[in-house]
This record gives structure tokens, C-alpha cells and sequence, in this order.
């Protein structure tokens, strides 16, 4: 399996406090990987670093083999984020958020396209409704159809079980791991306990990576 994403020595700093020293991890094609640890030992701050919202303090990252600095525009188009908030617009409509997300990702997808996305995470007839009129668990929905809708081979998710029902959850875990399966790789955080059989790779924050 080819490494994607790499990180060497990845240290952050928070109000004067360092949560992650020395942080070594290599995303691999075809993997799922887990963050774990306790809250405040730099979960999200690290699928920043990762993603480019946060520069690290210390460390270097690279996207399959280059500099991220010098590979930023192929990791672009390389990587899909959904933070742990879900990233709706409450005035727009469900179709509007999706077409809205697409257009950002520079892709050009048509009204079918969404209403696939939407149908496949469960939210057939809700597709005209604000996202203000709709459940957390909906609106959640409504981030998760861009996996659906926006074809990107590395996902870095925070905590993307959030607010989703049984049935939510159980197709989530399934397309993760299908994700996965076809070669494409997973960083996220969740307190979702994966199935055993599940087979995915843990990072566990904590003492050896954040400041005592």
C-alpha cells in the first residue's frame, strides 16, 4: 500500500499550551484511521494540521512524497473535510447546501446528481426543505452527502457520527469501510465503536503526544 499523507515531528500549541510534540503518522491508501485520546489532547487540532486550517509549530507534512506547501493544489482536489460541525446553511434549501458545496469543490453536477446524494443518506423529500426546518441528525445528513457527491480518495472527518440514528450510523460505518475497501483513505475522530472485524488503524493521543 502507498503512503499519502505523512507527518514527521508535528507539534501545536493552543493558549500557550502544547498539545501535540513529536507526533510521527502515515496515512496509508486503503486504511481507516482512528484518533483517539481524552478531550484536550489535540483530536481536532490535529485533522486541521492536516487539512491546512492549522499550521503545526513544529514538524513537517508531505502528500505522497512532495512538501505539502508545494503539493497544496493536488491535495485539493485530493482531500473532502467535514468538521465536526456540519457546515449547513440553515436558510438554504438541502439541494442549495450540496450545489454550494460542489461549487466550491469546483465541480459541475447537475440537479439529478443531488438528488442521488440526498436519496442514498436518506433524506429523499426533504430535498426543498431549508436545512433550518430540518433535525441535527438531517442536517448531518446533508454534510455526509458530499462524500456521495464530491469524489475525493482522502477523507479527514471530526467526530462524523454525530446527531445520526441507528440506521444513520450503520450506513456510515459501512461506507467508510467501503471507502476504504476501494483503496481510498480515512482519517477521523468519533467515539463510535467500530465492529470488531472492522480491522482499523488507531492513533492514540495522550501522554506521549501532548504537553503534561
Amino acid at each position: 500500500m502507498t503512503v499519502a499523507l505523512t507527518g514527521r515531528g508535528l507539534a501545536c500549541e493552543r493558549d500557550e499550551r502544547e498539545l501535540l510534540h513529536g507526533l510521527d503518522l502515515d496515512v496509508v491508501d486503503g486504511t481507516l484511521l482512528r484518533i483517539e485520546g481524552p478531550n484536550g489532547s489535540g483530536k481536532t487540532s490535529l485533522l486541521k494540521m492536516l487539512t491546512g486550517q492549522l499550521a503545526p509549530t513544529a514538524g513537517t507534512l508531505s502528500w505522497r512524497g512532495q512538501p505539502l506547501a508545494r503539493a497544496r493544489a493536488d491535495y485539493r482536489t485530493a482531500l473532502l473535510y467535514l468538521g465536526h460541525e456540519p457546515g449547513v446553511t440553515t436558510s438554504l434549501t438541502a439541494m442549495e447546501n450540496l450545489a454550494w458545496s460542489a461549487a466550491l469543490a469546483d465541480l459541475c453536477v447537475d440537479a439529478a446528481a443531488i438528488e442521488a446524494a440526498l436519496q442514498t443518506v436518506g433524506l429523499y423529500g426533504f430535498e426543498d426543505l431549508p436545512a433550518g426546518q430540518l433535525s441535527a441528525g438531517q442536517r448531518r445528513r446533508i454534510a455526509l452527502a458530499r462524500l456521495e457527491l464530491i469524489p475525493r480518495p482522502l477523507w479527514i472527518l471530526d467526530e462524523p457520527f454525530t446527531a445520526l440514528d441507528r440506521a444513520g450510523v450503520a450506513w456510515l460505518e459501512q461506507r467508510l469501510l467501503a471507502h476504504r475497501d476501494a483503496g481510498g483513505a480515512v482519517v477521523l475522530t468519533t467515539h463510535h465503536e467500530f465492529a470488531p472485524t472492522a480491522c482499523i488503524e488507531r492513533l492514540r493521543l495522550g501522554a506521549t503526544h501532548a504537553a503534561a
